[in-house]
């Protein structure tokens, strides 16, 4: 799964939050969300009659993206094909994700400026559009176009609903809804391959695409009344800020920089293209250092205390996992025999358990343990990518990497939803949206650099050969699935080290 979060168009992300008094919970309910004077939260939960038609929107909105990010990747293979475009497979998805880089950046100026509701609302019928341009495509090129279209508009989705959770609900109710964002993601993850594969084989895959937009009216129609109400506007009622051009600049450089990455990586398996991967690469790093530096919080590289650590493991952690979750079908698939739809279900429970992993983090009396939590989960999360290349081993039951990842999801779950929680917690109303983005830069980017790391280190070893006898599909590199997974396992332990800074330093030091 991704992280939409876990994610996905862009989803998900935040030091302790303090559980208040039910009197003074009423007035940080106004400060976080801004504006002029507020009446007080009554009591309930998300699915209160305050906050349930907001609540039911903004989770919808969550599942529709879960469905089509779990969907597209069987569709994709067969588009392709169609499309006469295999040449171009990859850029369908680094498309997607370059664009939605801008997006998280524009969106969390947007939002932070005049609000969560414009953003939202024009990143979903962006997402809705490209869909439409996708499915409806007659050449390759015009449906690499879609899904650029497509990630633009999920960057302004996930920024803006984070911003929305951080404005109109009080502090002691985000963790829950970060839960159900969590928990929205479980049958997509299980249904989804299969519905978009029924659908592909007897519809045909265009309608993996165009069938889903029609959905987004019902959670546009709850949900935008609700945050026009509750969260529009600037933060706290101040007069909005211009846009800042630099970080739309750099924003730019961002997205740039990790397209120019993806194709050199790319290309460096290639025996056409390798002469232009150098250039490439180096092009790419000149952009996206100082891209980095300019939208992240000041010292993250470094894992200062507080926020810039929270961004850090938000990164470290999702980066790691993804990447080697990655590899683990074609694991199962070329090494132990087992069919795509086998090793597909070895990673389903992980839907499951993430969700609960989540809800665990969203009780209040887990509340003053939040950092403990986050280091077990990052321990468990190092403890899954370590395990599941044992399955080279053929006396090593297949079912344990099902083992495994089952524990590193419920540690992700842990995490992820936490981070964000922490995030929201450590930013002043004004300062949610571009928090939000930078958590999510920090998401998508060490995705890319640990997938290209990953993947470079894959293809070195071999990995990239394999032989198709009697209809199955075979390997003979083990080898080159040992130097993801281990590497990635201590990216995921280090992160265990990052969750010892997520505390503001309470005697000045760094």
């Amino acid at each position: 799964m991704t992280v939409l979060e876990p994610g996905d168009s862009g989803v998900a992300h935040v030091p302790v939050p303090v559980v208040l008094p039910e009197a003074e919970a009423e007035v940080q309910a106004g400060r976080d969300a801004g504006g002029g004077p507020r009446e007080p939260v009554p009591e309930g939960g998300v699915l209160s009659r305050e906050h349930r038609a907001l609540s039911i929107g903004i989770v919808s909105v969550v599942l529709l993206i879960a469905f089509e990010a779990t969907a597209v990747g069987t569709a994709m293979p067969v588009a392709a094909r169609e499309l006469d475009g295999l040449s171009l497979y990859a850029f369908a998805f680094s498309a997607y994700f370059t664009t939605s880089l801008f997006g998280m950046v524009f969106a969390g100026q947007w939002s932070d400026r005049a609000g969560p509701l414009a953003s939202l609302a024009a990143g979903i019928g962006a997402f809705a559009a490209g869909l439409l341009l996708a499915g409806t495509a007659g050449a390759m090129w015009l449906f690499v176009l879609g899904r650029a279209v497509q990630g633009l508009g999920g960057g302004l989705v996930i920024v803006a609903l984070y911003v929305v959770v951080g404005r109109a609900y009080p502090e002691r109710l985000r963790p829950a809804i970060m839960a159900a964002f969590a928990a929205s993601w479980v049958i997509p993850s299980v249904v989804g391959p299969l519905a978009s594969g029924a659908v592909t084989e007897h519809l045909g895959w265009r309608w993996v695409f165009v069938g889903i937009p029609a959905l987004v009216v019902f959670p546009l129609a709850l949900a935008l009344p609700q945050i026009r109400r509750r969260a529009s506007g600037p933060a706290g009622g101040a007069v909005p800020a211009p846009f800042d051009r630099r970080r739309i600049r750099l924003a730019l450089g961002i997205s740039l920089g990790a397209g120019l990455l993806q194709y050199a990586a790319q290309a460096a398996s290639g025996e056409d293209g390798r002469w232009f991967a150098l250039p490439a690469g180096a092009a790419g790093a000149a952009l996206l250092v100082p891209a980095v530096l300019g939208l992240l919080p000041a010292g993250t590289y470094r894992a200062a205390r507080g926020l810039p650590s929270v961004v850090l493991l938000r990164g470290v952690a999702a980066g790691s996992f993804i990447a080697a979750e990655s590899f683990v079908p074609l694991m199962l698939v070329t090494q132990r025999g087992l069919s795509p739809t086998l090793a597909g279900f070895s990673l389903a429970a992980g839907g499951a358990t993430w969700a609960l992993g989540s809800f665990v983090q969203s009780r209040p009396r887990v509340e003053p343990y939040r950092e403990r939590l986050m280091f077990s989960g990052m321990l468990l999360v190092s403890a899954a990518i370590a395990a599941a290349p044992s399955v080279l081993i053929q006396s090593v039951p297949v079912w344990t990497v099902a083992v495994a990842w089952g524990f590193g999801c419920f540690g992700m779950g842990l995490v992820i939803s936490s981070s964000s929680v922490l995030m929201l917690h450590l930013s002043a109303p004004e300062e949610a949206g571009a928090n939000s983005a930078a958590l999510q830069i920090s998401d998508g980017l060490s995705n890319v650099i640990l997938l290209a790391a990953g993947g470079a280190a894959f293809a070195a070893l071999g990995g990239g050969t394999v032989t198709h006898t009697a209809g199955e599909v075979t390997g003979s590199h083990p080898a080159a699935f040992a130097a993801v997974f281990l590497p990635m396992a201590g990216v995921a332990l280090a992160g265990a080290w990052v969750t010892t800074r997520l505390k503001e330093s309470t005697d000045g030091r760094p």
